[in-house]
């Protein structure tokens, strides 16, 4: 039987563990906390699933919470005009482009205090080995010459020093986005479509975006307000707040002076527990697959250890689940064979090609300022109901903005098809 350590115990880590682990495969887990810690701790992600990411979890019989959770059937956009219509009193940002796009597949949230919590428990009870400790880079030197194969999925800290940034893959040196979440209960539905669970994407030029999320979690149906502002304006300011209901008045001013249309359906809005909020930034990066030891082994990173993206397109646990389930078909098909290092890069290249790289060039590109044809795209998407279902679906498949995202005259081509095909006017 082979040997396999996982070290963290994430969407990754613990997607990848329960799979080999229901495969037959002896693994041994290692995480800096037990369930009981993560499940009364404090949020750790803003997570939303979409359709892929939620069947890789079907397909192992770990979607214990389908149920329970909101599903999430369309998404939407909408573009704050800073300055309101002409006229209007105080400049009240109004919304010159607003549309809700709808999802083949629905998407959910479930909190990872919930999921994580929950998996190391079926994890343990499935006779799986859990070590409650944080790795260091000697303890991987002393654990690779007694497993077969080493996954490092834990993206913060020593372990992160392993792998080297690709430079060519890495076009940021800082962080793009100053983030903050809180968990609330008491949001109201979004008036113009009251029925249907959708994430809705609040876009404010050259401030930020507002996100905001249903979802499952200790406490039961909840939803999830996202800030991620430029670094140094309006919406920078969560740094060194604390307290959490500090953080909340924070968030909810910001709303009412940039959203107020999301403002006014979180008036009633309460924090869902003492450790509903989260603040920080980091620098997107992508590193090298590989890391090495002082001893001359080497272990393999998974997920965000080694493809780390600003969150602003959504995709840090789809593309976590993503990686798991590419690098479980990678193990299962190498049988017994070693685990060297020409086989780690090509496990990690082939979910660097199918999933990453399209999850990197969409998020670097909308870390930007948005060219006109972007502009036009998403102003289109407000006239044209197959584009704004198509925009929304894009968040399950990336890859499929290739075919008319990034290119201006692709851009205006599709739209004008999706015109003709409708009998409608391309818009301007």
């Amino acid at each position: 039987m082979r040997k396999i350590l996982v070290v963290g115990a994430g969407q990754s880590g613990l997607q990848l563990a329960l799979g080999l682990q229901a495969k037959g495969y002896e693994i041994t887990l290692m995480s800096n906390r037990t369930a009981d810690e993560i499940r009364t701790g404090r949020i750790m992600s803003t997570q939303v699933m979409f359709d892929t990411a939620l069947q890789h979890e079907r397909d192992l019989g770990l979607n214990f919470w389908e149920r329970q959770a909101p599903r999430i059937e369309g998404l939407g956009v909408s573009v704050a005009a800073p300055d309101g219509p002409p006229g209007s009193a105080g400049g009240t940002p109004t919304r010159p482009i607003d549309w809700l796009g709808r999802l083949k597949g629905y998407a959910q949230s479930v909190d990872q205090r919930v999921k994580m919590a929950g998996w190391l428990d079926v994890f343990v009870q499935r006779g799986g080995q859990l070590v409650i400790h944080g790795a260091s880079v000697a303890d991987l030197d002393y654990f690779s010459r007694t497993y077969d194969l080493v996954l490092v999925a834990a993206g913060k800290g020593e372990l992160v020093s392993m792998f080297g940034r690709d430079a060519a893959r890495s076009p940021y040196d800082a962080p793009q986005r100053a983030l903050a979440v809180s968990y609330v209960h008491g949001l109201e539905p979004r008036p113009e479509h009251p029925e249907t669970e959708a994430v809705r994407c609040n876009l404010v030029p050259g401030v930020g975006e507002l996100f905001v999320m249903p979802a499952l979690t200790t406490s039961g149906r909840a939803d999830i307000l996202f800030w991620e502002g430029l670094p140094g304006g309006p919406l920078d300011v969560f740094r060194g707040v604390n307290d959490p209901a500090e953080h909340l008045a924070l968030t909810l001013e910001l709303m009412e002076k940039f959203t107020p249309w999301e403002y006014e359906r979180a008036k009633k809005a309460e924090l869902t527990d003492a450790g509903g909020t989260l603040a920080g930034r980091y620098t997107p990066v992508v590193r090298n697959p590989i890391g090495r030891l002082p001893g001359g082994g080497v272990v393999l990173g998974v997920a965000d250890v080694v493809v780390a993206n600003d969150p602003i397109t959504g995709q840090g646990s789809n593309s976590a689940s993503k990686c798991a389930a590419s690098y479980l078909s990678s193990i299962l098909m190498h049988g017994d064979k070693p685990f060297d290092e020409a086989w780690m890069k090509a496990t990690f290249d082939k979910f660097w090609f199918t999933t990453g790289k399209p999850v990197t060039q969409w998020t670097n590109a909308m870390l930007g300022v948005p060219p006109e044809h972007v502009l036009n795209l998403i102003g289109a998407a407000g006239q044209l109901q197959p584009v704004a279902d198509r925009f929304a679906n894009g968040f399950d498949n990336p890859a499929d903005f290739d075919a008319y995202f990034y290119d201006p005259q692709d851009a205006a081509d599709y739209v004008a098809e999706v015109a003709s095909s409708v009998g409608a006017a391309s818009p301007e």
